[in-house]
């Protein structure tokens, strides 16, 4: 499988470590998904500071090639976090930096180049909204993370973003599995292929609109320290959509229950395995400055 993360790129500093980390959900699916096999590449806008080159290379450091993407005047977004308990805790952030105000387009080239993939994943932090459609055009599958904001949940939303989207995944935390499937069911009759929940140790849920299933979070043992919880989301991603693909999922060739099953438990190992990583993929290094981002 070829994956392209196609938008948000930031750094996550960790105030109580004193380090930075590489992040972005766009960032992170690329990849988990090189690490669970798949070609993987990143086309996104960095800042020119040195925050952005650290995340340029980073990236490139953990196989995924960032050839195509833009570098723009300004700053790298920057949030601010804290581990508390094994959780990860945000406490603010920049704005995104230059990557949200000027977010990446599929102009000048980069619609044919981003058609040559099998799947293309963004998220509502990317920026992306309006480039969906024109890869809706392209024999490619496209994921998009719908996170858990409210405001990416209204039915105007929703109605920008399902139509265009072969899967979208929304974090179910806090809601039963009725409540959660009530919200799946809502963003498919709106166009999306596929809609997948997650609900952290609630485990997960996905349906097409006929078909559902479900699995339970596979757990880190009791004798093993979780690091943090950063990127088990997208690593739940990664894993859902690498497995389904090598399944045989395309836009005209819909999962079967046994498939979205075998999803759902390869998301639930991959995203159990992402608990015992630092950050979003290691790659730290000593916060260069105290951080501008206030916490609050």
């Amino acid at each position: 499988m070829r994956l392209l993360g196609f938008g948000d790129n930031i750094v996550d500093r960790f105030l109580d470590r004193g380090i930075d980390y590489p992040g972005g959900n766009a960032v992170n699916v690329a990849v988990y998904a090189r690490r669970l096999g798949a070609q993987a590449e990143y086309l996104g806008v960095f800042g020119d500071d040195w925050s952005g080159r650290f995340l340029r290379q980073a990236i490139e450091d953990a196989g995924v090639g960032t050839a195509r993407c833009l570098v723009r005047p300004g700053e790298s977004g920057v949030s601010t976090l804290r581990v508390i308990d094994g959780e990860r805790v945000f406490l603010g952030w920049n704005g995104g930096g230059v990557t949200v105000r000027q977010p990446v387009d599929l102009d000048e080239g980069r619609e044919e180049y981003a058609a040559g993939f099998d799947v293309v994943h963004s998220s509502v932090y990317s920026g992306t909204e309006s480039e969906l459609a024109r890869l809706r055009r392209h024999d490619v599958l496209v994921s998009f993370d719908l996170s858990s904001e409210p405001d990416f949940r209204t039915p105007e939303y929703l109605d920008r973003i399902a139509p265009s989207a072969d899967l979208v995944l929304l974090s179910c935390a806090g809601l039963d599995e009725d409540e959660s499937f009530a919200l799946l069911d809502d963003a498919v009759r709106r166009g999306a292929g596929l809609a997948l929940g997650t609900r952290g140790t609630g485990g997960a849920l996905v349906t097409d609109g006929r078909l559902r299933a479900t699995a339970p979070a596979q757990l880190v043992p009791e004798d093993v320290p979780v690091v943090d919880t950063m990127g088990c989301g997208d690593a739940f991603l990664a894993g859902f959509l690498v497995e389904l693909h090598g399944l045989g999922w395309r836009r005209g060739s819909p999962p079967a229950a046994t498939e979205l099953q075998a999803g759902l438990e390869a998301g639930a190992r991959a995203a159990r395995d992402q608990c015992l990583v630092e950050g979003a993929f290691a790659h730290g290094r000593p916060s260069a400055a105290p951080s501008a981002v206030a916490e609050r």
